[in-house]
């Protein structure tokens, strides 16, 4: 049985660590903010996005090179369709996520500098662009959250219900002879 390579469990946690705090950027966009703020938080948010979308690249060409663990045996079928099918919905909405805030920062007016070195602004005004684009982006954001809380209840019923190692393969991140 293959295993995540602790490499693969380290860039799935710090990905979730930065989603969630990213999550909590973006939900201050909704809310009363002075000018200044808004610049600062969509600078945060896109910043926060694009370490993302680097860690996961580097998670999908790990995925595609190394696999992952196969599901147990005693995983009925539709729970192993679902797994897969949430798996994937996963990555199709981090992708759709990524390339819909990447281009709804391309069509608004106000400089979005990532790093302190990148704009992807185009810092020309599209409403129409920027407004069409920013719905797919709440969409996907709306359901990756949906996804996000499934997963993690899946989690905690193969580790306290079923008590199989599915869960298991993600925490644990030494062995007893790694540790020697």
């Amino acid at each position: 049985m293959i295993d995540y390579l602790r490499i693969q469990k380290i860039i799935h946690w710090l990905m979730a660590i930065i989603i969630m705090l990213d999550l909590n950027i973006a939900q201050k966009f909704g809310g009363e903010m002075q000018l200044l703020d808004r610049l600062e938080s969509r600078v945060d948010h896109a910043t926060a996005g694009m370490i993302v979308t680097f860690l996961f690249v580097l998670r999908i060409i790990l995925r595609y090179r190394y696999g992952a663990p196969s599901l147990p045996q005693t995983m009925p079928l539709w729970q192993t369709h679902l797994a897969k099918l949430g798996h994937f919905g996963l990555y199709f909405l981090m992708g759709l996520l990524i390339i819909s805030g990447i281009t709804t920062a391309n069509f608004t007016s106000d400089p979005i500098v990532v790093f302190g070195l990148f704009n992807l602004s185009s810092e020309v005004d599209n409403l129409y662009m920027f407004e069409l684009i920013r719905g797919i982006h709440e969409f996907a954001t709306n359901a990756i959250i949906a996804l996000i809380i499934i997963h993690i209840l899946a989690a905690i019923y193969h580790h306290f219900i079923i008590k199989d190692d599915t869960t298991k393969n993600m925490l644990k991140f030494w062995t007893r002879k790694s540790l020697r």
